[in-house]
């Protein structure tokens, strides 16, 4: 028997070899066929599903859990797919965070967050008089943040089943051999056109003579040889040898410091994840540097001694309350929330009940408050993003943030490597009482530090009903994250909605400063009117977010759905 065990052992790798051989599940008339998908809103799936910003992104990761994979190799395939088929905010020049259940219930916080380079400096884009400079913390090199989303990929997989280089090779077939674009592309690419020139000095993709049409095809041949280089060499395909190089040279050309040693040693990180209940299920969320985690902690449990169900959905008593306990929370946020690397982040406090109740003392119904006088609590002792829901057979919930923090990050691509770079150092607080691009005023807590994460408002969210897998839930856009979430989770909680009426219905939204309450089109004309007689300021703007979120059924079923904003879909089996 001794002398057969080896041979067996290699017989059964060799077979699992086979079962996972590279069989592409991209091309004309395959799973995924990039040149005929359409989007698809709202699905019930018995065994797994997905919901992401694109449809051909959701495909791939379900595609990728038909042929065996589990939840993390669908957000591992999918956040790949969507670096190519969504470059406004899919990305590898990135970062972000990954919340996971495992089916044995442990919980996974994976903070792939960007960092500041070594050379980031507290005072970096203030001139000689102390003056902003924020074009310089938005748009080109100096702008990026270490990019960690490849380092994230990597920490996922020992979640994984699939050999990674199975699950990049949609990606790289979506670069090379390329996809139709969709309407709103073509929009985005002809409106960007001039910027994308003017920040960059080499071609890119998305530039090309005359204006895209409807129908055509995207090629993005360097960024499916930046691909390739990370299939064959894994994590140091990016962060060394070639790619590393491209982007430490596109650094030289443009005024940027992102050097060699700040790739080589950036990493993932483990967080702990925030736990809270809220009428009676368990709320999962991310910690800092999220201030998401946070804020919808805060909110929900302020919220949570009002009837808020018996109020009416999007009367003037719920918005006001949901309005006044925004208000609160953003401000909190200003003052207290940073990396907690660098920064002692008081979480315990700011969530007790103790705390919370203080906050709301000053509540008065049917009177606007003023965030001239609501100022972040006493503690004695922190938009254009992409999310990704997924639930599998066995169980697992995978909701994934990620961003390039303004649409198309910081406009310039890495030379040769055809991706685009972050502008997340914009997230830290450039100057202390500064509004940043999102309008989020920062203190001392999120100053900019070499090595440090900039504050997020990115909000992966998974809810547990009678101990068992119910919600996964997320949205980009920027501060507007939490309360989205926020909405999303009360109108299914509270209102009992379906997943598609939850994530769709206009939503509203206060950040403590300025102070407005910014409201979408739809949104109930007689609350707006009782709103304003109350005393608030209304911003009418467009869309909020665009959520995405799974909710498991009473049948089992997956209820799955894409925000209607965009051209967010599902797919599933």
């Amino acid at each position: 028997m001794k002398l057969f065990k080896p041979l067996s052992i290699c017989l059964l790798l060799a077979l699992n070899i086979l079962s996972h051989a590279q069989v592409s599940l991209v091309g004309a008339g395959k799973k995924v066929d990039p040149f005929h998908y359409e989007v698809v809103k709202n699905g019930q799936f018995r065994k797994a599903s997905v919901s992401s910003a694109h449809p051909l992104a959701s495909l791939v990761g379900a595609a990728i859990m038909e042929q065996g994979g589990n939840a993390f190799d669908a957000g591992i395939a999918t956040q790949l797919a969507l670096a190519v088929v969504y470059p406004g905010a899919g990305n590898i020049g990135g970062g972000g965070f990954m919340l996971a259940r495992k089916s044995n219930g442990e919980l996974i916080g994976l903070d792939y967050r960007e960092a500041a380079p070594s050379k980031a400096s507290r005072d970096m884009y203030l001139d000689k008089n102390g003056t902003v400079l924020s074009a310089l913390s938005q748009f080109g090199d100096l702008a990026s943040g270490i990019p960690g989303t490849i380092a994230g990929l990597f920490a996922t997989l020992p979640y994984a089943k699939l050999p990674f280089k199975i699950l990049i090779q949609p990606a790289i077939d979506l670069a090379e051999n390329g996809f139709v674009i969709s309407e709103k592309q073509v929009n985005d690419f002809n409106e960007q056109k001039d910027i994308f020139i003017k920040n960059n000095n080499h071609p890119i993709a998305f530039v090309k003579e005359g204006k895209w049409h409807l129908g055509d095809t995207l090629f993005q041949k360097e960024l499916a040889n930046t691909l390739k280089r990370i299939q064959k060499d894994g994590v140091k395909g990016f962060y060394e040898g070639e790619t590393a190089n491209m982007i430490v040279a596109e650094m030289q050309k443009g005024n940027g410091i992102i050097s060699l040693e700040d790739l080589k040693n950036y990493t993932a990180k483990l967080r702990k994840p925030l736990e809270f209940d809220y009428r009676g299920h368990h709320i999962i969320s991310f910690s800092p540097p999220s201030s998401g985690g946070i804020i919808i902690n805060q909110m929900l449990k302020m919220i949570e001694k009002y009837p808020v169900g018996t109020y009416g959905f999007q009367t003037s008593k719920t918005v006001q309350l949901m309005i006044e306990v925004e208000r609160r929370a953003y401000a909190d946020r200003a003052e207290h929330m940073g990396d907690p690397d660098f920064w002692k982040v008081p979480v315990k406090t700011l969530t007790s009940d103790k705390y919370l109740t203080e906050r709301m003392k000053d509540f008065v119904a049917e009177k606007a408050g003023s965030s001239t006088d609501v100022k972040a609590g006493t503690i004695h002792e922190s938009e254009e993003t992409t999310h990704i829901s997924i639930l599998d057979d066995l169980g697992n919930m995978v909701s994934i943030t990620t961003t390039l923090n303004g649409g198309y990050g910081c406009k310039t691509m890495v030379g040769g490597a055809g991706f685009l770079l972050n502008n997340e150092m914009d997230d830290f607080s450039v100057k202390p009482g500064v509004p940043n691009m999102y309008g989020a005023i920062g203190g001392e807590a999120n100053a900019i530090e070499p090595g440090k994460r900039m504050l997020s408002s990115m909000t992966p969210t998974l809810i547990l009903k009678n101990k068992k897998p119910y919600v996964v839930i997320g949205t980009p856009g920027g501060t507007t994250i939490p309360t989205s979430v926020f909405q999303g989770i009360v109108n299914i909680i509270d209102f009992n909605m379906s997943a598609s009426d939850a994530i769709n219905k206009p939503k509203f939204h206060h950040q403590w400063l300025p102070d407005i309450v910014m409201i979408e089109k739809g949104f109930d004309a007689n609350t707006k009117k009782h709103l304003q007689t109350m005393g608030y300021k209304l911003s009418d703007r467009g869309s909020i977010g665009r959520t995405e979120a799974i909710r498991i059924l009473s049948d089992g079923k997956r209820e799955t759905a894409a925000d209607i904003r965009g051209d967010d879909s599902v797919a599933g089996f």
